[in-house]
């Protein structure tokens, strides 16, 4: 990562009130960009945005991604060079309930924002940000590549699938790589796994459930304990994404295409054991039970090959399991400690900043 080319790109982040766009506004942000947030209100209380006052750093806009006009005027008022697009409905268990949401959100709100990026001459560098559930999935213990078939067997899953063949098709229709001299326009997806850390306040996500039944004295119920996933810091994916766009923004010929930006193999634990991982080294008691209800389906195992990213970018992820879940614990007692939380986020980003060198 460069952090000179930064001081002074204008950045489009859509979704930018939720617990990875915040993160990601407040790196760029203190990098020196200029960044404008376009997003539905924060989607909790208390919650990553409001807590680090981040409209004092980026300029905010309240905004559907489903409103095309409404979202192309900000883009064409902003010309903005570098657009993260991670405005999302990114809930499996909330998809099974709210499919139409759902596909709107996840498949048109991203045909949405391709569309107006393709009226606008000034944009360089679109990254769609999806998610490793987008590949299908049968069980398979392997890890997925980029290479390998879409799918999806929940709304929320395929919908992912299908943003990515919208991706896939705007590319090759208006911004393909043969063109690339008029267009001037680099498009590429990423694909990161189950991302972790502090200031998540989501329904329905393993590390606030922890923090809420320790909050509130009581055993956490966990659904699929035997389920494994790629759980990595949220600074891990950044990190990727923000290698790539700079490698986008100088040469879109030969980056314009998808990426998995996972974690560490010793990373990818089952549900369990992760939670008994962060009870060793946390002082605070976790109690847990199994919960033996009927739930909607999820994936039994989730993993990413990570290659084409640690060979063609030179980006590997630097946490162990244990950093990740450290990194987190620190983050919650500062919160507990009444610190500030803008000041203690920047300061774990300028930390991770020094292990990824």
């Amino acid at each position: 990562m460069n952090k000179d080319f930064w001081k002074g790109k204008k950045v489009f982040i859509t979704g930018h009130s939720g617990f990875k766009g915040s993160w990601l506004s407040l790196w760029l942000s203190s990098l020196g960009s200029s960044v404008m947030g376009y997003s539905l209100p924060p989607p909790s209380s208390p919650n990553m945005f409001s807590l680090i006052n981040l409209s004092d750093n980026v300029e905010s806009v309240f905004g559907d991604i489903n409103n095309y006009q409404n979202l192309y005027n900000h883009i064409k008022g902003f010309q903005p060079d570098i657009v993260f697009h991670m405005a999302a409905q990114p809930l499996v268990r909330y998809s099974y309930d709210n499919p139409l949401e759902t596909y709107n959100t996840n498949v048109i709100g991203t045909a949405n924002l391709l569309e107006a990026i393709k009226k606008i001459a000034n944009t360089r560098v679109v990254i769609n940000i999806t998610t490793d559930k987008c590949y299908e999935n049968n069980d398979d213990i392997r890890s997925f590549a980029e290479s390998d078939p879409l799918g999806g067997n929940d709304p929320y899953s395929s919908s992912k699938a299908c943003s990515e063949l919208v991706t896939h098709a705007y590319r090759n229709s208006y911004f393909s790589k043969t063109n690339y001299p008029e267009h001037r326009t680099a498009i590429a997806s990423v694909r990161a796994g189950n991302v972790i850390g502090g200031g998540d306040w989501s329904k329905d996500r393993i590390i606030p459930d922890i923090i809420k039944s320790i909050e509130e004295n009581r055993p956490l119920l966990i659904r699929n304990p035997n389920a494994t996933r790629p759980w990595q810091h949220v600074l891990e994916p950044l990190s990727g994404y923000i290698l790539l766009a700079e490698k986008l923004f100088y040469d879109g010929v030969n980056y314009s295409e998808a990426w998995n930006f996972g974690p560490n193999k010793d990373c990818s634990i089952s549900v369990l054991d992760l939670v008994k991982k962060l009870d060793s080294i946390w002082d605070k008691k976790i109690l847990w039970e199994i919960d033996n209800g009927v739930h909607p389906k999820e994936s039994h195992f989730l993993q990413l090959d990570i290659s084409k990213a640690q060979q063609k970018l030179s980006w590997n992820p630097v946490l162990s399991i244990k950093d990740t879940l450290s990194l987190i614990v620190d983050w919650s007692e500062a919160y507990k400690s009444e610190k500030n939380m803008k000041e203690y986020s920047i300061k774990q980003i300028r930390e991770y900043e020094s292990y990824a060198q």
